[in-house]
C-alpha cells in the first residue's frame, strides 16, 4: 500500500511538472495607460489614441512563451484633436465603424530578446482583415507593477483603411505606427 501510495504520488509530481505553465495575469490602469496612433498627412504628422479599449493579458516574463493577451479597441473612439479628422475616421472610407466597430489584436504568446525586450506574436484584425503581426515591446517591472512601452509600424491598405481616393498613399501615408504605453498591475 505504501509504495502504491509512493508510485502515485510521483507520477502526479511529473504530471504536475509536465502540465501547462501559466502567465500571470494582468489589469491595465486606463488612466494611466495609452493606445496611440500616428501618420502623416499632406507631409504634416498627426497623433492620435483611442479612449475605449480593454486588454486581458497573461505574461510572465520568466515563462513569456506561456503568455496570451486580447485588446479590444473601439474603432469610433479615435480621437485625434483635429475635427476634420475625427469625423472622418469613423466613416466607411477609414475604419468603416458602422460594419466594423472593434478592432483586435491577440497575442498568442511573447519571446524574450534580452535586456527587457521581447515580441508578442499574433494577429491584428481591423475591418475583418486579419494579419499575422510582430508587437516589439520593452517591460519593466517591480514587485505586482508592470510597464510595457512598444510601437507596431503597418501599412493601412494591408488592414483596408483608407478606400477609394485614400488607398494611393498621395494624401495620407501608407505607413501608421500604433504605439503602446501600459502601466499594469498583477
Amino acid at each position: 500500500m505504501k509504495k502504491t501510495a509512493l508510485l502515485t504520488l510521483a507520477a502526479l509530481s511529473f504530471l504536475s511538472a509536465a502540465g501547462p505553465a501559466f502567465a500571470a495575469s494582468w489589469t491595465v490602469d486606463p488612466n494611466k495607460s495609452t493606445l496611440s496612433f500616428s501618420g502623416v498627412q499632406s507631409g504634416r504628422a498627426f497623433d492620435g489614441h483611442f479612449t475605449k479599449w480593454q486588454a486581458d493579458i497573461d505574461f510572465d516574463p520568466a515563462n513569456p512563451a506561456a503568455g496570451h493577451a486580447l485588446v479590444t479597441i473601439d474603432m469610433g473612439s479615435a480621437v485625434t484633436g483635429d475635427p476634420q479628422k475625427d469625423q472622418s475616421l469613423p466613416q466607411s472610407d477609414w475604419f468603416n465603424i458602422r460594419s466594423f466597430p472593434k478592432a483586435t489584436f491577440e497575442a498568442i504568446s511573447f519571446r524574450a530578446k534580452g535586456n527587457g525586450a521581447y515580441d508578442a506574436i499574433g494577429t491584428l484584425t481591423i475591418r475583418g482583415i486579419k494579419k499575422d503581426v510582430v508587437l516589439p515591446f520593452t517591460f519593466d517591472g517591480v514587485g505586482k507593477a508592470g510597464h510595457a512601452k512598444g510601437k507596431l509600424d503597418l501599412i493601412r491598405t494591408d488592414f483596408g483603411v483608407g478606400q477609394g481616393d485614400w488607398a494611393d498613399g498621395s494624401m495620407v501615408g501608407l505607413t501608421v505606427s500604433v504605439g503602446i504605453d501600459i502601466e499594469a498591475a498583477r
